[in-house]
């Protein structure tokens, strides 16, 4: 997916979940393991209205998902971060995760609820096994095919070893980063700040990649 001409999109009103989705949603919800809590960085901006109004949406589908609203300034807004209640949080959406990146936060939900994924053990403790500090940036767009498979892989690797840490970008939202770091196709993975990985792969070439930079 191109950024072609890097131009702006108009904003659009918020993309209601149908009734049919939310019933969906909430059926996925009945695997939460333990609570998990949604907490949102918001400024005045319409698209900050419109993520305000899909989490209010999405947090009475479970009594074990609690949504906060902060006051404080974060890097970027609108955003909000998931995790276990208790724990900080290494997971987080900058963005509406609509579309395609509905799964995504399905997912971040329910594997920091503690939800057992289904990928191989053997495979899980590799991603356990990665050293260092890794601040994973995924920058996608909502219309890109490819851009769910990255941000679930690292969304699950953060979920997996609290020394990860990922954060789902919509790139239209946050075009001064898009133009600072010069992507022009998504999805593209930075780590640490610096370029990591682009394109799509299999969850196990991205832990690979993960475990060779922690070294």
């Amino acid at each position: 997916m191109s950024f072609l001409g890097k131009k702006k999109e108009p904003e659009e009103k918020p993309a209601l979940l149908e009734q049919a989705m939310l019933d969906q949603l909430r059926t996925h919800f009945q695997k939460i393991q333990h609570p998990v809590e949604l907490v949102a960085s918001l400024d005045e901006k319409p698209k900050s209205g419109e993520m305000r109004a899909f989490l209010d949406e999405i947090s009475p589908l479970s009594n074990k998902i609690k949504v906060t609203y902060e006051s404080v300034d974060d890097a970027r807004m609108p955003s909000f971060s998931v995790a276990r209640q208790g724990e900080n949080a290494r997971i987080r959406f900058a963005g509406l995760p609509l579309g395609h990146e509905l799964t995504s936060l399905v997912l971040a939900i329910l594997h920091c609820s503690g939800h057992p994924p289904k990928e191989e053990s053997a495979l899980i403790d590799q991603i356990r096994s990665i050293e260092g500090d890794c601040s994973f940036e995924t920058y996608i767009t909502l219309s890109c095919h490819n851009c769910p498979d990255a941000v679930q892989a690292f969304n699950l690797m953060a979920a997996v070893n609290p020394r990860i840490r990922h954060t789902m970008i919509d790139g239209k939202l946050f075009m001064d980063e898009i133009d600072r770091h010069k992507i022009d196709a998504v999805p593209a993975i930075f780590l640490n700040g610096q370029p990591f990985a682009r394109g799509r792969k299999p969850l196990k070439e991205f832990v690979d990649l993960a475990v060779s930079a922690s070294r």
